[in-house]
């Protein structure tokens, strides 16, 4: 759909500007109305720009010159009560050549200067936009995590140390991993919106209170986070109860097939939840630090449960 413009000017401003300009409108998709191109010997004037050159434009393009702003006719199509009809509906774009008096009726709305009326580039490809209702506005992106992240407040830690330990836990969940390299996962924190500084403040006070096992490299310093880490059982166990909502339930299926269908190891238990071995192994390790059971674990990763506790059993009797 090609909009439809009215060029309203005077006759001394056609060969000046106001033919070119029209010319170059139409070149790029603009359907410009334009009195010598519009109107034959016969035609009526009233008519014709009224009722087919103006009723029927989506914008209406005012050259105001020293020539025009004295123009009893471009007077009459400027009246205050044909703009203030038009604008309701069409979209007027003043265009000034000249160091002219803007008439009355336009002075509240942004006109266009055009002050060389060879070199206009700049000046055209404004008025286009204004005509297609394009923006040179950036896209909107995404917001950081920070604001829009849903979480769960964790006693004793701030909002950034929640989705640290959030982003930590889900992504040794994701990649079967337990060890968490912080310069891959947040590098300079655009993933959570934070800087590289904050996030390094909540590596420590996460590892103060228990949710990390830290391991620094010597000689580190300076803004490089120098470390890596695992979750502790103690900081997945919290992460599970706030984020993962069947988690009661994975953990009394777990200990349902333990108990009543001694299903021994983790690659068969997971087998049966279709849960991530990150979380099986998690509960395995709850489990023994409780003193429910103990485990056999190997290095290739099996991790063999025995001697179930007489309390775990009588727990499902």
């Amino acid at each position: 759909m090609h909009p439809k413009v009215f060029v309203s000017h005077a006759s001394e401003d056609k060969e000046r500007f106001v033919t070119g300009f029209a010319t170059k409108l139409r070149e790029n998709g603009v359907d410009a109305w334009l009195d010598k191109w519009e109107m034959l010997p016969g035609d009526s004037l009233v008519d014709k720009i009224f009722e087919e050159g103006l009723k029927e434009a989506q914008a209406v393009i005012i050259v105001l010159s020293s020539y025009s702003v004295k123009k009893p006719w471009v007077r009459e199509e400027l009246n205050a009560s044909i703009v203030s009809k038009l604008s309701k509906g069409t979209k007027i774009i003043p265009i000034v050549l000249d160091d002219c008096e803007v008439p009355e009726s336009l002075t509240s709305t942004l006109w266009e200067h055009i002050s060389d009326l060879n070199n206009y580039e700049s000046n055209f490809k404004r008025i286009i936009s204004s005509i297609f209702g394009a923006t040179d506005k950036p896209a909107l992106g995404t917001a950081p995590a920070h604001t829009s992240s849903v979480y769960h407040e964790i006693g004793g830690l701030t909002k950034a140390d929640n989705l640290v330990l959030k982003e930590s836990c889900e992504y040794i969940i994701e990649n079967d991993d337990i060890m968490v390299k912080p310069e891959s996962l947040f590098g300079d924190g655009d993933i959570l919106g934070f800087s590289r500084s904050e996030i390094k403040d909540c590596i420590e006070v996460l590892e103060q209170h228990g949710y990390l096992d830290v391991s620094r490299y010597l000689g580190g310093g300076g803004d490089n986070y120098s470390c890596r880490y695992r979750v502790t059982t103690y900081g997945l166990d919290n992460y599970a109860k706030s984020y993962i909502p069947d988690y009661s339930a994975t953990l009394d299926k777990v200990i349902s097939l333990i108990v009543n269908e001694d299903i021994n190891n983790n690659t068969a238990i997971q087998e049966k939840t279709n849960k991530s071995i990150v979380i099986i192994n998690h509960i395995l390790d709850v489990l023994e630090s409780n003193g429910h059971v103990k485990l056999s674990k190997t290095m290739g990763g099996m991790v063999q449960v025995y001697n179930v506790s007489v309390s775990l059993r009588r727990a499902l009797a």
